[in-house]
């Protein structure tokens, strides 16, 4: 492997050392499952109703919205980023992705600052969220199963949570899972596989049970709920509010950045730990079959839910706080409510459960191959370069990530109500790609010819155009997805932070007599 920890006392080098230390553990399988789970498939089908709130106050009761349409077209749009990572994995087969080829390609100092903004510090405060996600999910799941006791766990605090437990939970979660990573890092990527694997086999599950039950299990499950004023909820009357069509162009894309935010860009899990997966087919293959196998997920499922319960009910159930809120109805929990037995209804819970839990896996692994190479590169203090040679884990990496996380995991628990607009910074990612996409354009132009050199120019564009229309839907509509001063600061910040950083590093090198952007000049080692 190398040698794993920088020495400070050595004349400096471009890189931090020969090699990055760490070992191909990473087969075809983690690699679709490092996708998958980046790509939120379980995120997005348990949190579509609260996601898409907002949208009933724009388009009364999701009027014309199509989720099946959404989904697909969400897939369509993805291709030009399909065919953008495939293409440069296999030309950049390095640990940090496309922070490599971006960097290399756009110069150190913007590529490195773009970077840092766009996905490691974004990513960072999703993971915090997406850890809060976790506990309701927990709470959630207890509370279908008629457990109350779960409620401190279920809501939000800012209506009714206990922060206490909830951070006592989320931190203990995310701790276990970097432990995890750092003394059995082989294990970390098995557990995303794990996870993932679940997720899928209880998906599936899910599809099932509701398929059995049909519609008049459904319709007399809703018929057993009540209001939060103790009302008791008709399902017919919540379907004949919804009046729209079945299908219309303009509130079917208006809700495309749910899409975006969750499931069909995030292709570039496998990609940043490119140097640790073994086989080239696993390289070649594993962006495409991730998102073919998305979109058959995702599309099925919301299918499903409209086949049982017809679309008027779905789309209405989404805008009416007592389904979506008060008794936490989603995808999964519609299918605990309609499911057989308690078995069955715990066995859909754990897969919803697994599904949160494996983004954080994921989540906690891509993350410290980030800061690794970073400051592989300098860019970032080169301690974080560290990789235990006992264990083969970027110990320092992920011991930053945790005091960071668990941080904002404390912030997220007891001011939820403000925190929670972090979730609006998912811009900084969107804005990432469009460079992502340039980057790519770039390479096409300087190094490729023939056929490749076309193809990746067009599916560069492509990306550029995608992500600066879904960057649009983001900011012009930014009250509905919670876009404010918190979100939009927190970029910002981040950017300046990542363009400070540089600098300073720049500096600091080169009073060792050590030019930065020498390393930008060329592929880090393995």
């Amino acid at each position: 492997m190398g040698d794993t920890q920088p020495d400070e006392h050595k004349s400096p080098t471009p890189f931090v050392r020969e090699s990055t230390g760490l070992v191909k553990n990473v087969s075809f399988l983690d690699s679709i499952s490092l996708n998958l789970s980046n790509m939120s498939i379980g995120g997005l089908l348990g949190g579509l109703g609260i996601n898409l709130f907002a949208v009933g106050f724009v388009f009364v009761s999701l009027a014309g919205v199509n989720l099946i349409a959404a989904s697909i077209l969400g897939f369509l749009l993805s291709v030009p980023q399909i065919v953008l990572y495939t293409m440069m994995t296999r030309r950049y087969p390095r640990t940090g992705g496309d922070y490599v080829w971006v960097s290399r390609n756009l110069g150190g100092f913007f590529g490195s600052s773009i970077s840092f903004m766009g996905y490691t510090m974004e990513t960072t405060a999703y993971m915090a969220l997406v850890t809060i996600l976790a506990v309701f999910a927990i709470g959630g799941v207890g509370l279908a199963l008629g457990h109350f006791e779960y409620l401190g766990l279920a809501l939000p605090t800012n209506i009714g949570g206990d922060p206490n437990q909830q951070f006592a939970v989320g931190a203990a979660l995310f701790a276990i899972l970097v432990a995890i990573n750092i003394f059995r890092p082989k294990f970390g990527y098995k557990l995303v596989s794990y996870l993932t694997i679940i997720g899928i086999v209880v998906l599936l599950i899910t599809i099932g049970t509701l398929l059995s039950a049909g519609h008049s299990g459904v319709v007399n499950y809703i018929n057993s709920l009540q209001t939060a004023s103790g009302a008791s909820i008709s399902f017919d009357s919540v379907a004949a509010s919804y009046t729209g069509s079945s299908f219309d162009w303009g509130a079917t894309l208006f809700i495309m950045p749910v899409m975006f935010a969750f499931v069909y860009p995030w292709l570039n899990a496998a990609p940043a730990v490119a140097s640790e997966i073994k086989g080239s087919r696993a390289l070649k293959w594993n962006v495409p079959i991730s998102a073919v196998v998305a979109l058959i997920l995702t599309t099925s499922a919301i299918a499903t839910m409209y086949y049982v319960a017809g679309q008027p009910f779905i789309n209405a159930m989404m805008s009416n706080s007592d389904l979506t809120f008060y008794n936490g109805i989603n995808f999964f929990t519609l299918a605990m409510g309609v499911a057989p037995n308690s078995a069955v209804a715990l066995v859909i819970g754990l897969g919803w459960i697994a599904w949160v839990v494996a983004i954080l896996a994921y989540g906690i692994i891509v993350i410290s191959r980030y800061l690794l190479s970073q400051s592989f590169d300098r860019f970032l203090p080169a301690r974080l370069a560290y990789v235990s040679p006992k264990w083969g884990s970027p110990v320092v990496a992920h011991a930053v990530d945790l005091v960071f996380t668990i941080t904002l995991i404390g912030l997220a628990t007891y001011f939820y109500g403000t925190v929670s607009s972090l979730f609006g910074a998912i811009t900084g990612s969107m804005i990432y790609f469009i460079f992502v996409g340039i980057a790519a354009m770039v390479h096409a132009m300087r190094k490729e010819t023939g056929n490749a050199k076309w193809l990746l120019t067009a599916a560069g564009l492509g990306n550029v155009i995608v992500f600066a229309y879904v960057t649009w839907e983001f900011v012009s509509n930014y009250s509905t997805w919670g876009i404010n001063l918190l979100s939009g600061g927190f970029n910002v910040f981040s950017l300046i932070l990542g363009a400070s950083l540089y600098l300073g590093a720049r500096q600091y090198l080169r009073r060792r007599g050590l030019d930065i952007s020498m390393a930008y000049k060329e592929l880090p080692p393995e």
